[in-house]
């Protein structure tokens, strides 16, 4: 009895002690996952219906951050909140600072509100970056290396582990470069502006309006949506999840189909990054076989 009190106390105490890492959103979080293994404890705190990139934390969650032993973020301009509170720089790792340069600044001012989160803009830098996925393997060999540094006796098993990851990502890439070669001149409308390096990598032609996939369009919207369709002939709605009903309805009527292409951003309700891509992918195929 004594002997299986002092094993229990001893599993415990490891799994305090396991090395910490807090993620800002879910890729990076699955990445960190892939690449650490067993050695590291992830980490990702935000509730199941809020958006990550406009999420604002309380109290607790910010000292959870502060007391892990890495932070990981996305860059870009993405979750905003990390600039308002002190969190120890050392810690901290900016997944996507080695393609700094190459970010996309994004014009749009119309504020909105989806979920708990309050109104926001996404006027600023664009910060799906990961959705072009040469860019999540660079963001993924950050998150490898901050590892290494931290915990070098694990390194050949970082390395192995980001070399499966890198694979994986790369086969996502190169399904996305076939298939979108079959048809480049198709034309998207996306219904948030979300997809700007996803557009940029995979040479897609794409308009975003801003419309959310639970709430029926407003009059307005859709006379907005006619005027665009005039001088931009799209044929399909890109949506971030699945949209309403009767939406789906009246876009068919004036020509539109509709597939989901999630970003990904929170933890799926049912997989993981890659089965979600996969889908997403398998929706997006659907689309380029109607229209060869």
């Amino acid at each position: 009895m004594i002997t299986a009190v002092l094993l229990l106390s001893c599993m415990v105490v490891s799994a305090a002690d396991k090395f910490t890492v807090y993620s800002v959103n879910y890729p990076l979080a699955y990445f960190a996952e892939r690449i650490g293994g067993e050695h590291i404890k992830v980490v990702f705190p935000l509730p199941s219906d809020v958006d990550p990139a406009f999420w604002e934390p309380d109290a607790e969650d910010i000292a959870g951050f502060q007391q892990a032993d890495l932070i990981l973020l996305n860059g870009a301009g993405y979750a905003r909140w990390v600039k308002r509170v002190s969190l120890p720089r050392r810690k901290l790792v900016n997944t996507s600072a080695v393609f700094g340069q190459e970010y996309i600044s994004v014009a749009e001012t119309v504020t909105h509100q989806h979920g708990p989160g309050g109104e926001h803009s996404h006027a600023g830098t664009a910060f799906t970056t990961w959705l072009d996925f040469k860019q999540a393997i660079q963001q993924a060999r950050a998150i490898q290396l901050a590892l290494e540094k931290h915990q070098p006796e694990y390194a050949d098993t970082f390395r192995r582990n980001f070399a499966l990851l890198e694979t994986d990502l790369e086969c996502l890439d190169t399904d996305l470069k076939l298939l979108t070669a079959v048809n480049p001149k198709m034309l998207f409308i996306a219904s948030h502006p979300v997809y700007q390096y996803f557009a940029r990598r995979y040479n897609i032609h794409l308009q975003s309006v801003m419309w959310e996939p639970d709430v029926m369009p407003k009059e307005q919207q859709w006379n907005q949506l006619d005027r665009l369709l005039q001088k931009y002939p799209a044929n399909w709605m890109i949506w971030e999840g699945e949209p309403h009903k009767q939406t789906v309805t009246k876009l068919q009527k004036v020509g539109l189909g509709s597939l989901v292409f999630d970003p990904c951003a929170n933890r799926p309700t049912q997989g993981d990054f890659l089965s979600v891509m996969d889908e997403n992918i398998k929706q997006l195929k659907q689309a380029y076989l109607k229209n060869k």
